[in-house]
Formats: C-alpha cells, sequence, structure tokens
C-alpha cells in the first residue's frame, strides 16, 4: 500500500506528536509499505531518508521555531501543503492518506479526498480536539470549530491515541472513534539491566509551555533541598526565562541542568541515565515521553492530565497529582528519593507495563 502521511510537525521539528509519526511511518515500511510525509519546513533541517526508511517532503509554511506553530505556520502550511499534495498525488498515486492532527492538516486530508476520492485516516492526539489544551489552543477554537465536524465526518476512521482523547472528541463530534495508542520499540530502549544511580536522576522532557508545567517542577524540587538528587529538563519554550528565574530564586542552579532543545536520541539518552521522569503537566493526549519512559524503565510522577492515566499505575510504577497539588508531588517524589527499594519495584513495573505500548503492537492495529 501507499500511504501519504500529513503533518504539520515532523521530527527533529515539534514534539511527541511528531515523534510518533516518525515511528509509525518506520513501522509502515518495514512492513513493505511505501511512505512519503509531507509536512513543514524549518530552516537548517535535513532529513536522513536511508535511515528512516521513506521519503519526507517538507514545505514552506513560515514556522520559525521547532518547539511551537503559531497560528501562521500552521495557515502556511494548510496553503503549502495542499499544492504539495495535490503534486505528489498526481505523480505518486497513493492509496491512502494518514493525517495527525484535525487542525491544521485534516483540511488538507478533507480537500484532497474530494478531489481525489482518496479515503483518509485521521489520527487526533488531543491538542487538535476542543478543550484538550484550552491553554493553547481555545482561542483558535472559538472561531475555527464550525470549520472541524467536517474533517471528522470525512474520515474513513478516526483514531485516538488515548481514552481520554477519545472521549473528549466524542463529546464535540458524532463519529466513532477507536484507541489506539502512541507506541515505542520497547525491544531497543529496555536497559540490560536496571542501574540505581547515586544520587538519584530526575528527568524532565517537553515543551516549556503552560500545558507542561514546568515552573511547577522548579517550584516542588525547590522543597527537597534535604533530599539526594539531581535533575535535567529537556526542552525550551516561551516559559524558559520564567524557569531560569525560578532555579535561580531557590538557588538550584547546581541542581537542575537545563540542556535546551535536544534531539530524540538524546533524549533517549537522557533517560538511560535517569530513574524518575517527573511531568507535572495540565494536559497531554499520550505523552510519548511517558511511553519512552515506561520502556527505559523510569518511574513517573506527573499530573493527572489525560492520557497520563493509561501510562501510570499510581502505587505501581508512579504517582498522579493535581497540577496544582505541588505538596502532593513533593511527597511523592520524597518517598522515592528515600526509599530505594521502592524506586527500583516501581521501575520494574514500569518496564513490565511498557509491553502494552510496543510499537509492532500499535503499527499491526493501524494495518
Amino acid at each position: 500500500m501507499r500511504i501519504l502521511v500529513l503533518i504539520h510537525e515532523f521530527p527533529p521539528v515539534g514534539g511527541g506528536g511528531g515523534r510518533v509519526a516518525q515511528d509509525l511511518c518506520r513501522g509502515f515500511a518495514a512492513d513493505g509499505h511505501e511512505v512519503r510525509v509531507l509536512t513543514a519546513d524549518l530552516e537548517g533541517i535535513r532529513d536522513d531518508e536511508d535511515a528512516l526508511g521513506f521519503e519526507v517532503i517538507r514545505v514552506p509554511s513560515g514556522r520559525r521555531q521547532p518547539f511551537r506553530a503559531d497560528l501562521r505556520a500552521m495557515g502556511g502550511f494548510v496553503f503549502f501543503g495542499f499544492f504539495a499534495a495535490r503534486k505528489v498525488i498526481r505523480q505518486w498515486r497513493p492509496d491512502l492518506i494518514h493525517v495527525h492532527f484535525a487542525v491544521p492538516a485534516g483540511p488538507i486530508a478533507w480537500l484532497l479526498s474530494k478531489v481525489y476520492r482518496l479515503p483518509y485516516v485521521l489520527t487526533a492526539h488531543l491538542g487538535d480536539v476542543p478543550g484538550g489544551a484550552p491553554e493553547k489552543t481555545g482561542r483558535w477554537f472559538r472561531w475555527i470549530f464550525p470549520l472541524t465536524p467536517p474533517i471528522w465526518k470525512g474520515a474513513a476512521r478516526v483514531v485516538a491515541v488515548s481514552e481520554y482523547t477519545r472521549e473528549l472528541a466524542r463529546a464535540h463530534y458524532p463519529v466513532e472513534v477507536e484507541v489506539i495508542p502512541n507506541g515505542v520499540d520497547v525491544q531497543s530502549l529496555r536497559p540490560p539491566e536496571l542501574t540505581a544511580h547515586t544520587p538519584p536522576r530526575i528527568v524532565f522532557a517537553g515543551r516549556f509551555m503552560p500545558q507542561k508545567n514546568p515552573v511547577a517542577l522548579v517550584r516542588v524540587l525547590a522543597g527537597l533541598h534535604d533530599l539526594p538528587w539531581q535533575c535535567v529538563m529537556l526542552g525550551d519554550g516561551p516559559l524558559r526565562a520564567e524557569v531560569e528565574a525560578a532555579i535561580a530564586e531557590h538557588g538550584l542552579a547546581e541542581r537542575i541542568e537545563l540542556r535546551g532543545w535536544v534531539e530524540p536520541a538524546q533524549v533517549l539518552d537522557e533517560f538511560a541515565r535517569s530513574d524518575i521522569l517527573f511531568m507535572p503537566s495540565r494536559s497531554e493526549g499520550l505523552p510519548v515521553v511517558g511511553v519512552q519512559a515506561l520502556a527505559s524503565g523510569l518511574a513517573v510522577i506527573a499530573g493527572d492530565a489525560g492520557g497520563f492515566r493509561d501510562v501510570v499505575r499510581p502505587g505501581v510504577n508512579g504517582d498522579l497529582y493535581e497540577p496544582d497539588d505541588l505538596d502532593g508531588m513533593r511527597r511523592g517524589l520524597a518517598a522515592l528519593l528515600s526509599e530505594p527499594e521502592t524506586l527500583l519495584n516501581f521501575r520494574r513495573a514500569s518496564l513490565e507495563l511498557a509491553e502494552n505500548f510496543d510499537l509492532r503492537r500499535i503499527v499491526a492495529a493501524y494495518e
């Protein structure tokens, strides 16, 4: 089968949704499908298609930052992406379109399906669902929502990455939605053995945006001065200055390292050197870093937000807290930092839970 994939951000541009799409494309290509990805360009980006196993076509969109697509960049992708996709369809004749995110790539798939009678599968990641990330997209949906129902109704199949995303989508759109979670190559990430680090290492990986709540991490750790730990924060975004100010205010410059925006492989390298993933998120679809953390054998302390409920079994491999419950997060982390055997047991449990998200299962579900 020939599959044309539409997505507005694709590694190394963007966040977890792009990494999901990349892993799926690799899986489809490994199974003998022909895959072409149409996505947005960013200055300096080059794709190693020989390593990927499929072709990546990047179109101009006006995007200026790897970690953020503003309204202008999304609109640019819709405009330039439609014409680029028409050219691909005429020359290559795909059998199917797989579109990630109902907004902004969805309108392209809908238009192409009408013009060329091509079916499309829509994967919703949460931020493209009304109410999924209100602090990020609430203002946009006030005026684009009336334009979105045809995108959902026109899809041959609709997939949500978590049960939370599915229920939210069904509350707004009268379509059947099935859940296929995000997957990772579990075997390649599994450590040969779990090694306790001294001091324990805490990792955060995500955009410095309100929905990821990175400043809360600093405030929580500020109350754990007396316990041994080191923390690395991977990512960047508009809240970076606020994070830096909080680190300076609490005197944590020697214990919290800011790495900035890093390649996906560097995130996995850091996971291999860590013990706890700490993500005090306010909203999540099914966080790729959460699934990667399971496969890497990390305990997970996270905000009780959307897809993290699919990743964390409280009291088994981690705990969930309301995003503003800083005291609760502090107690949860303190217990793990002061009880090495409990931390190790949580990490073992994560390895077992990771099997539910094995990429081969996920690719097969889509096929």
